[in-house]
């Protein structure tokens, strides 16, 4: 059964803040295999103009797909997680996510489409520092493919 068209545009609570740490930034840079020392060197981060390490540009995801949790797991919603992949992911930047920022996102649903039997559905996160500065603007979109049949 295709998802519910009317939840195009509903938001869900901000999560609680997640807290960055340059450790976090480290083993995130390491694993992506980016060696660059702005994400390790507080002194090279801050010769550039930052106030400390900050992140790669694609270590929001996790901290944004968490969020989108609160969509998946709508029970109004319906959405078969068990079929679900990860389409495609976006990331808008007004500054980096620095070492120290406590991070909150809500999520909203932007779009919902259905093609050939999969439903399609875009979950914007909206990334904020503790002063309610925007940091990042994400877009998750989501594949919950057709059931098989028989």
């Amino acid at each position: 059964m295709p998802l519910d068209q009317s939840f195009v545009g509903r938001s869900y609570p901000p999560t609680a803040p997640y807290e960055v740490g340059r450790e976090k930034i480290r083993e995130f840079a390491e694993a992506v295999g980016d060696a660059n020392p702005v994400y390790t060197d507080p002194d090279a981060a801050k010769a550039l103009g930052h106030p400390d390490v900050i992140a790669p540009p694609t270590f929001v995801f996790a901290i944004a797909f968490r969020a989108a949790g609160q969509v998946i797991a709508d029970p109004q919603l319906g959405l078969d997680y068990s079929r679900v992949v990860h389409g495609d992911q976006k990331f808008a930047y007004s500054r980096p996510v620095r070492a120290g920022d406590r991070l909150s996102v809500t999520s909203t649903i932007e779009s919902i489409k259905s093609m050939a039997g999969n439903d399609i559905m875009d979950v914007r996160g909206e990334v904020r520092d503790e002063s309610g500065g925007h940091v990042v603007t994400t877009i998750i979109k989501l594949v919950a493919r057709a059931a098989e049949e028989g």
